[in-house]
């Protein structure tokens, strides 16, 4: 799932991303409410996560606005460091549908995401496993089947692969791939995304004669393309 996370500590989108990274989620971070609006205009996102009251002048109007992007049924959670039940109370009057209070724990947060994405999208609550074609992803064990055989993939190579088969057709640029996959690691090599990108070609056969094809898009990054769709 396409998560947005909005928060304007960055070192705090950073760990979300990072645990619902793992989780198998796609995750993007936002640090100002005018940003995440503006990326949500161009990309569907299914869930919001965004820190209440934060540095936002009307936090209420970025929910609802929010709200009304990810279609009325998309759920916001919001982050508080104050349990006191005046915040809650107007957080969850303006739509927010649950909350988790600073500083975060990691099984915590993960749980809450899924709960509320088993709520509102119950078609694809079996998310743990993704199924695109060939292809199953289990998200979980991070186990990655071709044609019913398991492929040894690394951790990055999963969440490298799985990104690309969540936006079949797209392209994605060098930047939004380092930030979905690599996360923390500011200073990664050019050449380290090149290797696990042929890699992941070469393990999934992602090949002409086995529909699909990854290819470089110049200056820009990649995309994965189903052929005869």
């Amino acid at each position: 799932m396409r998560i947005a996370v909005l928060d304007s500590d960055r070192s705090q989108v950073d760990l979300i991303c990072q645990v619902l990274s793992v989780a198998g989620h796609s995750c993007h971070g936002f640090e100002t409410g005018k940003d995440a609006l503006a990326a949500m205009r161009k990309d569907p996102f299914e869930l919001l996560i965004m820190e209440w009251p934060g540095a936002e002048t009307d936090p209420v109007e970025v929910l609802q606005r929010a709200k009304e992007k990810m279609g009325g049924n998309g759920p916001v959670l919001f982050l508080t460091t104050n349990a006191g039940e005046d915040d809650i109370v107007q957080a969850l009057a303006a739509g927010a549908d649950d909350y988790l209070v600073k500083p975060l724990r990691r099984g915590e947060l993960t749980a809450r995401v899924q709960a509320q994405l088993r709520r509102a999208y119950p078609s694809q609550s079996g998310a743990e496993q993704l199924v695109f074609g060939p292809y199953v992803f289990e998200t979980r064990p991070g186990r990655l089947l071709m044609h019913g055989q398991a492929v040894d993939v690394t951790h990055k190579e999963f969440y490298l692969a799985l990104l690309f088969f969540r936006n079949i057709g797209r392209p994605l640029s060098r930047a939004f791939i380092h930030e979905s996959v690599w996360i923390r690691e500011t200073a990664l090599p050019s050449r380290t995304m090149d290797t696990h990108v042929s890699r992941v070609r070469n393990k999934l056969q992602l090949r002409p004669e086995n529909g699909y094809r990854l290819v470089p898009v110049y200056s820009y990054g990649y995309r994965l393309e189903k052929l005869g769709a």
